[in-house]
């Protein structure tokens, strides 16, 4: 089992930054790969960024340029640093962690943490 927890959410103004934090205990972080998600009101959930257990990444071309994802292994935490904010970049963001096991995917969820960008 693995335990997620999301923080550093809030409101911004548009260019403005944030960097959201997603806290693993519960089993061995480094396992797994981490992703962040993004769903906004009245739209599916959407992959913002993936780091993979080796530090491969993958950024949504909507990010590429403006948002980060890195992991510290030592501190069971994964990151997005989010720069140049704009309003369509206003959602909740949840943290993912998986891996494959023989029997399928193992994947835990956060319970989200929320982005309002606004002038």
């Amino acid at each position: 089992q693995v335990q997620l927890v999301e923080s550093g959410g809030g409101l911004v103004q548009p260019g403005g930054s944030l960097r959201l934090s997603c806290a693993a205990s519960g089993s061995i972080f480094s396992i797994y790969h981490m992703s962040w998600y993004r769903q906004a009101p009245g739209k599916q959930r959407e992959l913002v960024a993936r780091i993979t257990s080796d530090g491969s990444t993958y950024h949504a071309d909507s990010v590429k340029g403006r948002f980060t994802i890195s992991r510290d292994n030592a501190k069971n935490t994964v990151y997005l640093q989010m720069n140049s904010l704009k309003l369509d970049d206003a959602a909740v963001y949840y943290c993912r962690a998986d891996r494959a096991l023989g029997t399928g995917p193992e994947v835990y969820w956060g319970q989200g943490t929320q982005v309002t960008v606004s002038s």
